[in-house]
């Protein structure tokens, strides 16, 4: 006997699987047998348990208060002939100021987030996704992974000879959402609202770092890096008025690099601050105003902008799709039940007459 090298083998040496239960596959198996009093109970009772299910995951979500506005071609405040988008469109640096009213028709009791989304946006590309340096992220100042060319390196603004490297790099972090979105009452003073507190604590934690010695000024950190190129701020001035909100343990830089699944996606912006005065319970109905300084161009990829205010409830924002999925399934699930049912007592025959079959049983 020769091995697959032709090497002989000694003829002592067996291919044949031992002589155990589980490699002679004799282990005991149970095969259940599927006949009607078992398979019609269980058709009625998923219809019956996923009926009042979905009915009360669709009352959830309608308890969900939502505004919606698409403030994707809002009107210049400079120049009302134009949109900011068409600004945009001919200097991509230029400033662009809307002012938007904002009727709240209902009281957004509790807790209250406001969103922003964006549409026809691909963030789950493959090359998209991949396009960032998790060293760097958590605070690894060395040299970028080849992941993030093109957006690794640029020229430094100040002398164009030398090339730096980007932090953060990537193209995730170069397409961060660098809209401002203010809310304000009618007489001008702005809805309380955070800016923490709206990122995945995991994230926070485990993923973003700012470097070890950047306790003091960030400025000084990053003096020989650059911002990515279409950053409008430097990456120590995001928050300047909270150090910890700044520099990569921002955090809207940490929910923007989450990624979206889908073309059409929201991500939380800043949430209500209820220990303001006159905010505990929530956000009263009435007329509010809507400033937008428009820095994000979204025409070039025939994309969308909106706003989204919201309340949660114990399953989260507002979703219908689920309850009515439940709904939907559950009826045709029990539909199913009775048309089976129906079958098996027409035409159907007993156990007993299934089991009892001998060489003189006649043939149906």
């Amino acid at each position: 006997m020769t091995d697959h090298s032709g090497n002989s083998l000694p003829s002592s040496v067996s291919r044949k699987p031992s002589n155990s239960a589980f490699k002679q596959q004799r282990l005991p198996a149970w095969q259940p047998i599927l006949t009607a009093g078992t398979v019609l109970p269980t058709f009625f009772i998923i219809g019956v348990a996923f009926i009042p299910i979905g009915i009360g995951l669709l009352h959830f979500s309608n308890n969900v208060k939502e505004f919606v506005y698409d403030y994707t071609d809002c009107i210049s405040q400079e120049n009302s002939s134009l949109s900011c988008a068409n600004i945009l469109e001919t200097n991509i640096t230029k400033a662009c100021t809307c002012v938007l009213p904002v009727n709240l028709t209902d009281i957004f009791e509790g807790d209250v987030y406001i969103y922003y989304g964006l549409s026809n946006f691909y963030q789950n590309h493959r090359r998209y996704v991949k396009s960032r340096d998790d060293h760097q992220l958590l605070g690894t100042l060395g040299p970028v992974s080849n992941e993030c060319d093109p957006f690794a390196r640029y020229p430094d603004p100040n002398n164009p000879s030398i090339i730096k490297q980007v932090v953060p790099c990537g193209a995730i972090a170069n397409s961060i959402f660098n809209d401002t979105l203010t809310l304000k009452r009618e007489d001008g003073n702005p809805v309380p609202v955070l800016n923490t507190g709206i990122a995945w604590p995991s994230d926070k934690q485990m993923k973003f770092r700012n470097p070890p010695n950047s306790q003091t000024n960030l400025s000084e950190v990053y003096k020989d890096y650059v911002k990515p190129q279409n950053w409008r701020k430097n990456i120590w001035e995001l928050d300047p008025i909270n150090p910890e909100n700044n520099g990569l343990q921002n955090e809207d830089l940490i929910v923007w690099m989450r990624t979206a699944a889908l073309p059409t996606f929201r991500k939380l912006y800043r949430r209500l601050n209820r220990t303001a005065e006159g905010y505990n319970s929530g956000l009263k109905a009435g007329n509010y105003i809507l400033n937008v300084e428009y820095n994000y161009p979204v025409k070039s990829f025939a994309g969308s902008k909106r706003i989204i205010i919201s309340t949660t409830s114990l399953l989260g924002s507002k979703n219908p799709f689920l309850g009515i999925g439940y709904i939907v399934v559950g009826c045709i699930v029990l539909l199913l039940g009775i048309v089976f049912l129906i079958i098996h007592i027409k035409y159907g025959k007993s156990n007993s007459e299934m089991t009892n079959v001998t060489p003189r049983s006649p043939y149906q």
